[in-house]
């Protein structure tokens, strides 16, 4: 099955999500795995990212009332989720699968927080790769906290490019 390009309408630009979330607030990093939900969470100043935890995945319900907790304890303004894009730049199934996520949650009638979908390619392994040769961590340890360790790989790539943006070229913008 061919998949499709990471880019196409219904997906927010950064300028765009940037400008939607609400001033002084943070944003939450999801990376979406078939078994967990790795979560970090931003600095109010979109700086840095930290890992939080993980949500061991069970039914949706379960899951986005986990989310939900986090959202309103952490005062999340807006959600940076982990698009599993293949090497070549297509879709395939477990996008799919991830935006699925994201459709259930913004079907939800507190979840009114904007999703952006970052390019995760490579983001776990980059994190397993400094895990094993940089912190020389064991294995059952590096199998503890990779989840929520990509979470913060993924969030802190999408703060470094907002920070690329210069706000003063664009009067709309107002995230930070």
């Amino acid at each position: 099955m061919k998949g499709r390009d990471v880019h196409h309408d219904d997906t927010l630009s950064l300028e765009d999500f940037a400008g939607s979330v609400q001033n002084g607030t943070r944003l939450l990093g999801i990376d979406p795995g078939t078994k967990t939900l790795g979560m970090a969470i931003s600095d109010r100043g979109w700086a840095v990212a930290s890992p939080i935890g993980t949500v061991n995945r069970t039914k949706f319900k379960h899951d986005a009332e986990e989310l939900r907790k986090v959202c309103e304890e952490r005062k999340v303004g807006g959600v940076v989720m982990g698009l599993p894009v293949n090497m070549d730049g297509t879709e395939g199934p477990r996008c799919q699968s991830v935006r699925q996520l994201a459709s259930n949650l913004e079907n939800l009638d507190w979840f009114d927080i904007p999703i952006f979908f970052w390019d995760e390619r490579l983001s776990t392994s980059a994190v397993e790769k400094f895990l094993v040769q940089e912190a020389d961590m064991t294995r059952k340890r590096r199998a503890e906290i990779v989840d929520k360790a990509a979470a913060a790989y993924i969030l802190q790539g999408a703060l470094d490019a907002f920070a690329r943006l210069n706000p003063s070229d664009n009067d709309d913008f107002d995230g930070f």
